[in-house]
């Protein structure tokens, strides 16, 4: 759907688009709250933390901060605090970039990658009680396309393209 100029006419919602909204917002809210609460009963960590453990983990176990940010869509200062928080726990560190000096690398440290190991399984566990199996293959893969979709629009660049 193109954008709209404020100045045009608001093109209202209808009652089955504030539905389907209000159900989005409301779906989203409590699972991502519910996955978190998860990672945080069993394992002492946040949801944005094993998120930046995933992310690194998929690279190696290193990747520069502002990659890092650009990859979970936050902010640096959001994504440089946790990490602080993180490598006050052990399980990441932070250096200089052994290839030019100038950026700065997280990497996860061994601790890390123990607990990421160790809360993947009760993670997708989750993830697939609480989202995937309530849908069918179909509907769940026109969520992703209406996701990967609304990321493409607000994030330039989607990140998510350049980890695939």
């Amino acid at each position: 759907m193109p954008y709209r100029d404020q100045t045009t006419e608001t093109r209202w919602l209808t009652p089955e688009e504030q539905k389907a909204w209000r159900a989005l917002v409301m779906g989203t809210t409590l699972l991502f709250d519910r996955l978190d609460a998860d990672l945080r009963r069993s394992f002492d960590l946040s949801l944005t933390e094993y998120e930046i453990l995933v992310r690194l983990s998929e690279r190696d176990g290193r990747l520069r901060m502002a990659q890092l940010a650009d990859a979970l869509a936050h902010s640096r200062s959001r994504v440089t605090h946790t990490v602080a928080r993180m490598e006050k726990a052990g399980l990441v560190q932070r250096g200089a970039s052994p290839e030019d000096g100038r950026g700065i690398v997280c990497s996860m440290t061994e601790q890390g990658w123990d607990l990421l190991r160790r809360a993947a399984a009760e993670h997708v566990t989750s993830v697939r009680t609480n989202l995937v199996d309530l849908a069918s293959p179909e509907d769940f893969a026109a969520v992703a396309r209406v996701m990967d979709a609304v990321s493409d629009r607000l994030v330039a660049g989607h990140p998510e393209a350049e980890i695939r």
